[in-house]
């Protein structure tokens, strides 16, 4: 079965609500890193179905797919936000990369939850 761009925004809202719990005291890096990453990938993946674009498989084409979406749609520029949390998804899990500087959890989930309120719209 094809993975619909509906099926893509229902993961994102599954991962949202992992989001929702961990950005408080205490932060909980690797859930935040993690399942923000993983929600803002399936946000972009659901807006590309729902355009009727090639689904992106990898990180790079997600993240390339993002800045597509930004440039053509006018959709919130998380390019940035994606390279953040991959990044420190591989030092809290792996230790062996430095986390992104300056990264605030609450910013971080606020603009989670912004992205997927903007994929919300463009899918209905």
């Amino acid at each position: 079965m094809a993975q619909t761009a509906q099926d893509s925004f229902n993961l994102a809202l599954k991962h949202l609500e992992r989001v929702a719990v961990s950005w408080d005291d205490p932060t909980d890096w690797l859930e935040l890193s993690t399942f923000g990453f993983y929600c803002l990938e399936a946000c972009v993946v659901a807006a590309a179905l729902q355009l009727k674009r090639t689904r992106p498989g990898s990180h790079r084409a997600k993240a390339e797919e993002a800045r597509y979406l930004t440039t053509t749609h006018h959709l919130p520029d998380i390019e940035k936000l994606l390279v953040d949390l991959n990044t420190m998804r591989k030092s809290e899990a792996y230790g062996d990369v430095e986390p992104p500087d300056n990264l605030d959890p609450q910013e971080v989930a606020s603009e989670i939850e912004a992205y997927v309120e903007q994929i919300g719209s463009l899918l209905q």
